[in-house]
């Protein structure tokens, strides 16, 4: 019975997701994307606690708890590489990339 709750929520979580995400208009998706890095990160350093907590004694639990931390941390940074070359779209001098003309 606990996997059936786990999975409707998981269901749930994924409809509502995509309903609030189509909903959104382009020009909030970028501040929308840095709101979703913070959650990356939340997600990261749970994934970092539970490996803490994961049995040494046991060789799955610190393989799943490792690729959990890899993974979060590869979204983590991926998702903060997209909003830099997203914000770097809107930089009208034509300087993309560069943060010190960009701030002039």
């Amino acid at each position: 019975m606990e996997g059936f709750t786990a999975i409707y929520i998981f269901m749930l979580a994924a409809f509502t997701g995509y309903e609030v995400i189509s909903r959104v208009p382009v020009i909030l998706h970028t501040p929308l994307m840095s709101g979703s890095n913070f959650v990356h990160g939340v997600v990261l350093v749970g994934a970092m606690v539970v490996l803490g907590h994961a049995d040494p004694e046991s060789p799955l639990q610190l393989a799943i708890g490792f690729v959990a931390v890899f993974l979060g941390a590869a979204n983590a940074a991926g998702g903060y590489v997209v909003t830099e070359r997203m914000l770097a779209m809107f930089n009208k001098s034509g300087n993309k990339g560069s943060k010190k003309e960009g701030a002039q």
